[in-house]
């Protein structure tokens, strides 16, 4: 049972070369993608006069995250996996496809980059603040709650999917523009109404910034619970008991 695969792995394993690569590998696609998304919010609002909640401006933020984190993915994919993503990290822990010490390295490295990338941000801008995440008015942290739990678990079910799945043959190819789609469409469906992280690394580098906690355990606790979720569903349903046989790649 995939559960077997869960391990906590040996406290030498962080200091490893390959897992030390690993963690810069985070970082830096972290901030790779943290500074995208974060910039183009900050450019818009420069341009349109804090026009970064209107429709333009969430198709300008959809933009910039897919295409940031399709980027962010393809140049950690061939060193740590191309997390980027604490609750994707969570989920490959929850499926027995990444050791807890070795997660624990991941996050560190993915906070991080979030941080620098939004103090970097916030010194070639001459002092603009970074915005952290907040609830559109006439939502509740319940309903911000559910569409983060909702919306990551698409995302981690989409990096298992193409990414994890040792079936997946050359759909891996892939893995890195599926993934940043699911992300600019989430964008789309949800960032008009809690800003859309999926992502607690996202959240957090905004908030340390312009230190803003309201409401930041949502920020956390939903992208967890929905890649928690989407982690085991799809390695007990569809990986640990082999439902179906992979496709030719002619298929594809």
């Amino acid at each position: 049972m995939p559960i077997r695969n869960i391990a906590i792995g040996h406290p030498h394993e962080a200091t490893q070369p390959a897992a030390l690569k690993a963690a810069l590998a985070e970082f830096i696609s972290t901030l790779i993608f943290v500074f995208a998304g974060q910039g183009s919010g900050m450019a818009f609002n420069k341009l349109t006069d804090n026009g970064s909640t209107t429709p333009a401006g969430l198709v300008a933020a959809a933009l910039a995250h897919g295409f940031g984190l399709f980027v962010a993915v393809s140049v950690g994919a061939n060193i740590s996996g191309g997390h980027v993503n604490p609750a994707v990290t969570f989920g490959a822990f929850i499926g027995g496809n990444i050791t807890l010490l070795r997660g624990i390295l991941y996050w560190i490295a993915q906070l991080l980059g979030s941080v620098i990338a939004c103090l970097l941000l916030k010194f070639a801008t001459g002092g603009l603040t970074t915005s952290a995440f907040a609830l559109s008015s006439g939502v509740g942290v319940w309903n911000a709650f559910v569409f983060e739990i909702v919306m990551t678990f698409g995302l981690v079910y989409t990096v298992y999917a193409t990414a994890i799945d040792p079936k997946k043959g050359s759909l891996g190819t892939i893995a890195p523009i599926a993934i940043g789609f699911i992300v600019g469409a989430n964008i789309l469906a949800g960032g008009a109404f809690d800003g859309a992280s999926m992502n607690p690394a996202v959240s957090f580098g905004p908030a340390v910034v312009s230190w803003s906690w309201d409401n930041h355990w949502v920020y956390w606790a939903g992208p967890l619970v929905g890649g928690g979720l989407a982690g085991i569903i799809y390695e007990f349903v569809f990986i640990g008991h082999n439902t179906h046989e992979q496709l030719p790649t002619t298929e594809y």
